[in-house]
């Protein structure tokens, strides 16, 4: 093993391979294959784009339409062509529209994204120093990023930026690998059987992580030992693979499938090539090695819970194998912080919005931390960057440069810039823009910054302790915190998403403040990832919607049409689902050239509102005399979906509004979107949706019917923190009534969180339990209106320490159980005075 250590230090110290060549797209197409069309003489390319918004410079670059989930990507090739864009790697179906694409060269292929990955490839062969890849069910992304942080205080490190590690993700971070790059972390994600060989070619790992295995996607694989091999794919040419040996089942499959003198192991028990074992200390952990040579090894880490030691001690073996001096990890290891991959949105004072990302720092992230910046809704004040300067990134001027373009392209009003560098490039920015030689002097001038309803991206490196800035813009509210994954909402939309035919859309109901989570916030991220028409409650919910810059066709399930002008005026498509509703509708004025578009509601058993069949004639007749109202959908509400033993009468339902519907559409010579399940509805009779479905409580990861609940993610986490911890006898009572007692002697922890939040009365007295440091603590005496007590006996708590109240445990599902209601109560009984924050990676 040594030698190879040796090679791999010696390769990091020399290794200064060029940024990627410049690519001729002739010769590219040439080797790679397709139609090719040349039509211009500019055919260099330096850069590689999918995403014609984040085009700077259109001058060698090369744009390659890739299809998502809405819309195709050659759509957008015209707007890159507009930005000086003139190399396009396009789908063969896409040449009809090629005319527009005037003196351009064009590589017109089955498969852009093969094509993406085949210069991914060829960037990635051009870098000769080592290559860790990195894969695994979790923590694969918190390893990458502190395996870099350690080596970093030796080498110039690139990793992949976030958790970019997708087919398109993976491909998109080879191509960013430089000359001035000495070792490169690529990490490896799949969902599908047949993913990591696509993978592998474009990574070509010589070192090899397999941090640990789990469920997720466990739906998409015959067996767990399946989706190890998959994964195990990524290593099959590396020199040496790194696992923890008390991963069994990967501690198996290894050592049946790779050659035994590339295995690294490591465990905390003796038997392995590394032995890790870990003393807690007052302020974090030791950590004592023993080699394979027998020579014994101490570190220390200012993390104590377990998933970080394990994160920690895959690190510190991996630094070893590279070669790494223990003195040299040692001291990486005391910067390291606890990574937080999440952009975290958050409530600022004078009802600004900040994006924190103030502990991560590189070019890279600082363009997806924009880009989310891009994708909130529209601040009715400015935008602002609060940037540390990144001197780690290379060279100083480019850095700069490019800091400044960024800053242009995402229309930032104010930029702020932190570090003594930035006085030497004062004049790349624009003379609005302010600097200051450190965080503190930034502080003391923050306040004339005059902030009001601004929208602030704060964003800076470790070194800079941003963290003092948040503090000071962070709205000073209640501690209790109601965290929105936006990760796990876009995991449960397309799950529900395959589920059904790929030309079915999707409308999501974001009534009720979105279930609790944020109407505006969840909106605009639907709008990003996807989702086809919303739908609110009321005429006031879509009227904050648009102006909060949601620009989706917006239905509303209730509205007043005494106010026909709100509707008009911000293009809401009202229900109509009564006589008298239609009727003051067809004698209102409707000004608008183009109509109204409404939905009607038809009544097929729920027994509650809309049109039965009975109204038929009525209907018909007031539609047919008017065409100035459009019919955009015809909908009906099943009554049982989520219930087994209703399902005769749901099919009953679905049949009854397919007879009436087809009635009406070819009376009026019309075709509306038609649209009858909601969440329960999706997994019972997706045969039977339509043209549109309504997902509801289980985009937020309750799957009501609780056949497919564990292909969910919870989106919704409810926090709060300890407050103060006391030891009490079991002759002692507790809270109001004196209701709560202990069995023995012990002690219990007051928690910031009561009734007048959401957390319901009836949890009170070990109806509910909660978890602190990973620990079950059940409820004791009264919930309060503002706090409430748990027993934390035997249990290391301490005051400050983070509770969860819900979220993946305890579930919002075993609550509602407990107390006897549904999980839509729990959602949206939230207090509007918790905080609500909104996380994505």
């Amino acid at each position: 093993m040594s030698n190879y250590c040796d090679k791999f230090t010696r390769a990091t110290k020399i290794i200064r391979v060029k940024m990627i060549q410049p690519i001729n797209i002739k010769k590219f197409a040439g080797n790679y294959g397709g139609k090719f069309l040349g039509l211009s003489g500019s055919d260099q390319i330096s850069q590689v784009t999918i995403d014609s918004r984040k085009i700077q410079s259109g001058e060698e670059t090369l744009f390659v339409a890739l299809d998502g989930s809405r819309q195709k990507g050659s759509d957008f090739a015209e707007d890159a062509h507009g930005r000086n864009v003139r190399n396009f790697i396009l789908p063969l179906a896409g040449e009809k529209n090629t005319d527009k694409l005037e003196d351009s060269n064009i590589l017109l292929v089955e498969k852009p994204l093969n094509a993406l990955q085949a210069l991914a490839v060829m960037n990635r062969e051009a870098f000769k120093g080592p290559v860790v890849g990195i894969t695994g069910s979790n923590g694969k992304t918190i390893v990458k990023e502190w395996l870099a942080q350690v080596l970093s205080q030796g080498f110039q490190v690139f990793k992949s930026p976030k958790s970019y590690n997708s087919q398109i993700g993976v491909a998109l971070s080879a191509l960013e690998i430089q000359s001035r790059h000495q070792i490169a972390l690529l990490e490896a994600g799949i969902s599908q059987p047949g993913e990591m060989d696509r993978l592998k070619q474009i990574i070509q790992p010589q070192l090899g992580i397999f941090t640990n295995i789990g469920s997720a996607h466990d739906e998409n694989f015959d067996s767990l030992e399946t989706k190890i091999k998959e994964k195990c794919k990524l290593f099959t040419e590396v020199k040496y693979l790194i696992y923890r040996k008390d991963h069994s089942r990967i501690n198996h499959l290894l050592k049946n499938g790779f050659d035994p003198d590339r295995l690294i192991s490591w465990s905390d028990k003796t038997g392995a090539d590394y032995t890790l074992s870990v003393r807690p200390e007052k302020n974090g952990s030791k950590i004592f090695m023993v080699a394979r040579d027998l020579q014994t090894y101490t570190f220390f880490t200012t993390f104590r819970d377990s998933a970080s030691l394990e994160n920690i001690r895959h690190v510190i073996v991996s630094c070893m194998t590279l070669g790494m001096k223990p003195e040299n990890i040692q001291k990486g290891l005391q910067l390291l912080h606890a990574v937080d991959m999440r952009l975290t949105l958050k409530s600022g004072i004078n009802r600004c919005l900040l994006i924190d990302d103030s502990y991560n720092n590189d070019l890279a992230g600082l363009e997806i931390a924009l880009e989310f910046m891009a994708h909130q809704r529209k601040p009715t004040g400015r935008k602002i960057l609060i940037l540390s300067e990144m001197l780690q990134e290379g060279d100083e001027i480019a850095v700069f440069q490019k800091i400044a373009g960024l800053s242009e392209h995402y229309e930032i009003d104010l930029f702020a810039g932190v570090g003594k560098h930035f006085s030497h490039y004062k004049h790349l920015f624009p003379k609005q823009s302010v600097f200051f030689p450190d965080t503190a002097s930034l502080l003391e001038n923050i306040l004339g910054f005059n902030l009001d309803k601004d929208l602030i991206l704060v964003k800076g490196a470790r070194d800079f302790h941003f963290e003092k800035i948040i503090q000071f813009l962070e709205a000073q509210v209640h501690e209790t915190v109601l965290e929105i994954n936006l990760n796990a909402l876009r995991h449960n939309f397309n799950f529900y998403k395959r589920i059904l035919r790929p030309e079915t859309k999707i409308m999501v109901m974001v009534k009720a403040f979105a279930y609790g989570g944020g109407s505006a916030e969840i909106a605009n991220h639907l709008q990003k990832i996807g989702a086809d028409y919303l739908s609110v409650a009321y005429i006031d919910e879509g009227v904050y919607l648009r102006q909060k810059g949601v620009t989706l066709p917006i239905m509303v399930m209730n509205p007043d049409m005494q106010h026909l002008n709100l509707i008009q005026d911000y293009d809401l498509e009202p229900v109509v689902y009564n006589r008298r509703t239609l009727q003051d509708l067809t004698s209102s004025p409707i000004g608008q050239p183009n109509g109204i578009s409404i939905h009607l509601e038809l009544d097929t058993g729920m027994s509650r509102l809309g049109f039965t069949e009975a109204d038929l004639e009525d209907i018909l007749t007031l539609l047919g005399n008017h065409k100035e109202i459009k019919l955009a959908g015809l909908f009906t509400h099943l009554a049982g979906a989520d219930e087994a033993i209703h399902e005769d009468f749901s099919r009953k339902q679905l049949r009854t509004f397919d007879r009436i519907s087809k009635v009406i559409m070819s009376t009026l010579a019309c075709s509306p979107i038609r649209h009858a399940l909601n969440s329960a509805g999706i997994i019972r009779f997706p045969d039977q949706a339509f043209d549109m479905v309504r997902l509801g409580i289980g985009l937020h990861g309750v799957e009501i019917n609780q056949l497919e609940q564990e292909k969910l993610l919870p989106v919704a986490t409810l926090k709060t923190v300890v407050s103060q911890i006391k030891k009490l006898t079991k002759a002692e009572t507790i809270g109001y009534g004196r209701q709560g007692k202990l069995i023995q002697d012990g002690k219990i922890a007051t928690l910031a969180i009561g009734y007048a939040d959401g957390y319901d009365r009836r949890f009170g007295n070990g109806k509910a339990f909660v978890m602190i440091q990973g620990k079950r603590a059940n409820t004791i005496g009264n919930i309060c209106m503002d706090m409430c007590m748990v027993d934390v006996s035997g249990l290391q708590v301490r005051e400050g320490d983070e509770v969860i109240l819900f979220g993946k445990e305890p579930s919002l599902q075993y609550l509602a159980a407990q107390i006897g209601t549904i999980p839509y109560e729990l959602l949206t009984g939230i207090g509007m005075r918790v905080k609500r924050q909104y996380i994505l990676d």
